[in-house]
């Protein structure tokens, strides 16, 4: 996209908002109540219950002046100290690097601190979502012209429309901070931690080798690239299959695991693949791959578990 005007030009940021509706005493003694709502057929398991939070959803637009060069992130952080003080989202390092400010782009999982304004504004859109040039036909010319999406500003300096909405996947806590506690549980189930068999090794004299964990470079190589995931569940919100809870362990599991996995210095490979493979581990994985499109630091996630796969069918062969 051609560089923009460093003042005078304007975005509209669209947030799907949401406000938890709070808890009351009596609607936690409802369970004791002959006259309280029956369960669910389909199940009233917590997991399940965190993923229909109850509260006021509504959408809301933001005009703003930009640069060119200003992330989403900086946008936010304007409106929030500027204009709405109650609009919710979470950041930390503001550089790409904690991975905690993961939301929906224009429907698309990414960190708000490295989407520039410049790339993600659209003023309309040529294509619809099933790729099909969307048209409208003026019924006094017959003229066949392009529909938009979204009207620029009147003064002809608008960029258009940024829609932001939390991760997809996870339940809502509040506007678009997505609650990530089931993602961090599954890899907490899977042990994310070196497992050796506790002996020291000694040299002959007696004395702590401190060689005994020496890697080469290939060994080194080998799992290096997946330490440099931030565990910020991008890849889970553009997984079709995951849904929270425990209905898939998620590709951001399957990834801490593999950096063990292929670590040479852990010593329970057979324990991880066994843990893995079940019916909410890699079995419920349908090697859609949309899990590589969108991880901001470009692990090819989607490889890294077919490789997981093939690891497996090779225990059970």
């Amino acid at each position: 996209m051609a560089q923009l005007a460093s003042s005078g030009t304007t975005v509209t940021l669209r947030v799907h908002r949401f406000s938890p509706r709070l808890a009351r005493e009596r609607d936690r003694a409802r369970g004791s109540s002959p006259f309280a709502r029956k369960a669910s057929p389909f199940g009233d398991s917590p997991a399940r219950a965190a993923r229909r939070p109850r509260g006021r959803q509504w959408t809301q637009d933001y005009t703003l002046d930009v640069c060119g060069d200003e992330t989403i992130l900086d946008c936010l952080l304007t409106i929030k100290r500027t204009v709405d003080p109650t609009l919710m989202f979470r950041y930390s390092c503001g550089h790409g690097m904690c991975g905690s400010d993961a939301a929906a782009v224009n429907g698309t999982p990414t960190l708000l601190c490295k989407a520039k304004i410049a790339d993600w504004a659209r003023r309309p859109r040529a294509v619809d979502a099933e790729g099909f040039r969307r048209t409208v036909t003026d019924a006094a010319t017959d003229d066949v012209t392009s529909a938009t999406d979204d009207v620029a500003s009147a003064d002809g300096n608008g960029l258009g429309v940024i829609e932001l909405a939390p991760l997809p996947g996870f339940a809502v806590d509040r506007d678009l901070i997505a609650d990530i506690e089931p993602m961090l549980e599954q890899i907490r189930r899977l042990k994310p931690y070196l497992i050796a068999d506790g002996t020291l090794a000694t040299t002959k004299d007696g004395k702590v080798d401190v060689l005994e964990y020496l890697q080469s470079p290939e060994q080194l190589a080998r799992y290096e690239t997946l330490t440099t995931c931030i565990v910020c569940g991008a890849c889970e919100g553009a997984c079709p299959v995951y849904a929270g809870g425990e209905a898939f362990v998620g590709p951001a599991a399957l990834i801490n695991q593999a950096r063990f996995i292929d670590d040479s210095r852990d010593e329970a490979t057979l324990e991880r693949l066994e843990a893995i493979d079940t019916a909410d581990g890699i079995q419920a994985c349908q090697s859609v791959r949309a899990c590589s499109r969108e991880c901001p630091v470009g692990i090819d996630v989607g490889e890294e578990i077919w490789q997981l796969i093939a690891q497996v069918r090779e225990r059970e062969a």
